[in-house]
């Protein structure tokens, strides 16, 4: 009983992953290297797809924001630029600076 929980013991460690019951426990050989490239390769682009997804979902929902309000009362020039402004002040402090503004005669 001791040799078979040593010998577990010893399969936690890291070196492989431990099948079977505590009779006839085996070790599944490690990745090789280019198996662990390619796993986190697919990895990456698995999670670079569902960033892609989500950035398209947050602009989808922005962009009917804009559909719902008047933007065509002011240039497309300066629509471009104020939004650009925001997102390079950030949210708040952008929020903040244009209510500090006059409003418009």
């Amino acid at each position: 009983m001791w040799e078979i929980a040593a010998r577990a013991r010893s399969c936690d460690k890291g070196d492989g992953e431990r099948i079977g019951d505590h009779e006839g426990t085996l070790i599944m050989p490690k990745m090789s290297e280019r198996e662990k490239l390619a796993d986190l390769v697919a990895k990456r682009d698995k999670i670079a797809d569902e960033i892609e997804t989500a950035q398209k979902r947050v602009r989808e929902r922005y962009a009917a924001i804009v559909v719902a309000m008047p933007v065509e009362e002011i240039g497309e020039r300066e629509f471009r630029e104020a939004l650009g402004l925001v997102l390079k002040l950030g949210g708040a402090a952008a929020v903040g600076a244009l209510k500090a503004a006059p409003p418009k005669s």
